[in-house]
């Protein structure tokens, strides 16, 4: 199962037929924000921010990709490497190399129009963070509670439909995964704090389900905005393994986090009840 973005007529141009914006035209070209960078069509996460770098030749430019995102093959030209989304084959620009710019010395010379954006951000300057341990509605009881936490979501993410509901998600052929996203202030806690107790209300070694809730989109897994957010929670998955547990949790980039219907969020405190299969064991 696959639904794709809507593209406008010029998307359509350059994202289906290879085209190329104008110089210096495109919203991302100067852009400046924290988080990551998605494909326009499909929403598979891209590019992080931390890798765009400022040249001024008229569109955005990366000096690394995030690992098995993006396909080359030769441009029609004969000369130039195109690039593409490895997921739904949308045309995203051309490749360099050789050109002593970064210390990558390479250049991904991206279209703003073949882009989207999540921040890590709010515009208030909250931070951003999104975990999945199994049902959503004990993950998002436990994490809303925390102090710091300004406000949580639950959700999909991490699929190829665009605005999926609960009941193709609960298919397993979206590969949504349930996830909760949070909003906090990070001067009242961390993310450290918020992923540690995110390892300690669920069981991190089981694979593809939480307790009696099996499949796909009830699998165990961060979403990480950034590079440092990354490195974290691979600090934490090494600590846990040190300590005997080996989790199977997956590290992964975020992408478009949809939310899911009224009727799911915080749904354990609408009815005054606990999670039935989320209990907080202190591991750190």
């Amino acid at each position: 199962m696959f639904r794709y973005h809507t593209l406008s007529l010029e998307e359509q141009a350059i994202l289906i037929h290879k085209h190329t914006e104008p110089p210096g035209s495109g919203y991302f070209n100067s852009h400046q924000k924290e988080g990551v960078y998605l494909c326009r069509q499909c929403d598979a996460p891209l590019y992080l921010s931390s890798d765009k770098f400022s040249l001024g030749c008229g569109w955005p430019s990366f000096d690394d990709e995030i690992p098995g995102a993006v396909e080359r093959k030769l441009d029609k030209d004969g000369n130039r490497i195109e690039i593409l989304c490895q997921r739904c084959g949308a045309h995203l620009g051309h490749v360099f190399k050789g050109e002593q710019l970064t210390s990558k010395n390479i250049r991904h010379c991206v279209n703003s129009s073949s882009l989207s954006f999540v921040s890590a951000l709010t515009e208030e300057g909250y931070q951003k963070a999104i975990f999945a341990g199994g049902c959503f509605w004990g993950v998002q009881y436990f994490l809303e509670k925390e102090i710091g936490v300004i406000k949580t979501m639950v959700g999909y993410i991490a699929g190829h439909v665009v605005d999926p509901t609960y009941e193709e998600v609960c298919t397993g052929r979206t590969g949504h995964i349930e996830a909760v996203e949070v909003v906090f202030d990070p001067a009242q806690t961390s993310y450290e704090t918020l992923a540690k107790l995110f390892f300690e209300i669920h069981d991190a070694t089981q694979v593809m389900g939480q307790g009696p809730d099996r499949g796909l989109q009830y699998q165990s897994a961060v979403f990480y905005f950034t590079a440092q957010q990354k490195q974290i929670i691979e600090n934490l998955i090494e600590k846990l393994q040190q300590l005997g547990v080996k989790a199977a949790t997956q590290v992964l980039p975020v992408s478009i986090f949809y939310h899911a219907e009224a009727y799911h969020q915080s749904y354990y405190e609408k009815r005054m009840e606990t999670p039935y299969c989320h209990q907080r064991h202190h591991l750190f």
